[in-house]
């Protein structure tokens, strides 16, 4: 790596020499590497292009599953939930028993291994909420109810500056990773008084079509609020936001 001087500044490619800028800096650089010709052809790298198939594959069902729980996952994502769900998502298609390696996919590997995915990476939310929570799917009707069980809501919630309630979120969805389909539902609680020490249940019910013949994701979330003359406003802290797998059903 070099830096370029003189008045004029490249950027592109001229021969072996690649010209760029990076933090501020034009910078120039020979090409390295090996020829992206050879990878895609030489028998020497079929485990990189293996690999790199497989990569691919677990990065566009990462993208699905996100763009599935868009609007929960806006709220609570950190900002690495994209490559730690592609992660994941790469384990899922590596416990594919049914195709060889470089053509195995998520929908036939172990989904299940997508249980407890935080989609926040600085909170989860059993740090936020030590209350438990019980799912209850029916897939003959498409019904999910959750219940979170508060005996002490003041003493089972996190104290955050500013924020006066809280709301529990539930999110349902049935998605076919081969044709990038899905159908999703999203409800939220009701407000939690965060300082109440009154015992209380939390029920949330969400629904998908009766019936599905695709995998079903649900979520459970939480999010702090501050109430001011009824109306609620989102808590702008990372540390009180929290969004789980908490079921994976499959056929």
């Amino acid at each position: 790596m070099a830096r370029q001087k003189g008045v004029i500044k490249l950027e592109g490619r001229v021969g072996d020499l690649s010209f760029y800028k990076s933090g501020g800096d034009y910078l120039a650089r020979t090409k390295g590497g090996v020829d992206g010709d050879r990878i895609k052809k030489d028998p020497a790298f079929a485990r990189t292009r293996e690999n790199g198939a497989e990569f691919g594959r677990a990065g566009k069902a990462s993208k699905l599953l996100r763009g599935v729980f868009k609007a929960p996952i806006a709220m609570t994502a950190d900002k690495k939930v994209a490559s730690r769900l592609t992660t994941q998502m790469l384990k899922v298609a590596q416990s594919d028993t049914t195709n060889g390696r470089g053509e195995r996919t998520v929908a036939k590997g172990d989904l299940g291994l997508l249980l407890g995915f935080e989609f926040n990476g600085q909170a989860s939310l059993d740090e936020i909420m030590s209350a438990s929570s019980s799912v209850n799917f029916d897939r003959a009707t498409g019904a999910v109810t959750v219940d979170t069980e508060f005996t002490n809501p003041k003493l089972e919630l996190i104290a955050i500056e500013g924020a006066d309630v809280a709301r529990m979120t539930v999110g349902i969805a049935a998605v076919d990773f081969e044709s990038a389909e899905f159908e999703v539902n999203v409800a939220q609680s009701d407000a939690i008084d965060i300082t109440s020490k009154d015992a209380l249940t939390s029920s949330v019910s969400a629904n998908i079509s009766a019936d599905s013949a695709l995998p079903v994701f649900i979520v459970l979330g939480i999010e702090y609020y501050q109430k001011v003359n009824d109306e609620l406003y989102l808590i702008n802290n990372q540390e009180c936001r929290a969004l789980t797998i908490v079921a994976v059903d499959t056929v």
